[in-house]
């Protein structure tokens, strides 16, 4: 498996957790911690990617959650399982404000 692949499926765990625990900022490191140990041994150097991704999802989430209500209406967030949002907003934070040479033209 690539390694960004990796480093992203390890992001999308820590938001379904960070999320699960009620969205509290102070639990996200230790999360981001636990799962790079876990899921990303010999991925040292994605480490930094994870902490991008998942802290770029929290600090932009109100702006992804707009995007996600209005893509979908009669999809409250709420009705969305977690897994879904975790992955819904993962994505849309790479598409939107993540460096455009790390996510291929395809995507």
């Amino acid at each position: 498996m690539a390694s960004r692949h990796l480093a992203r499926s390890i992001a999308m765990r820590c938001l379904f957790e960070w999320y699960f625990h009620g969205r509290k900022d102070n639990t996200l490191p230790a999360l981001l911690e636990r799962n790079k140990k876990e899921f990303g041994l010999g991925l040292e150097e994605e480490y930094e990617f994870i902490d991008l991704l998942v802290r770029g999802v929290v600090g932009n989430i109100a702006q992804i959650d707009s995007i996600i209500e209005k893509a979908a209406p009669a999809w409250p967030l709420e009705q969305i399982t977690a897994v879904d949002r975790a992955i819904l907003r993962l994505s849309l934070y790479e598409l939107l404000f993540g460096s455009h040479d790390e996510v291929p033209p395809k995507v």
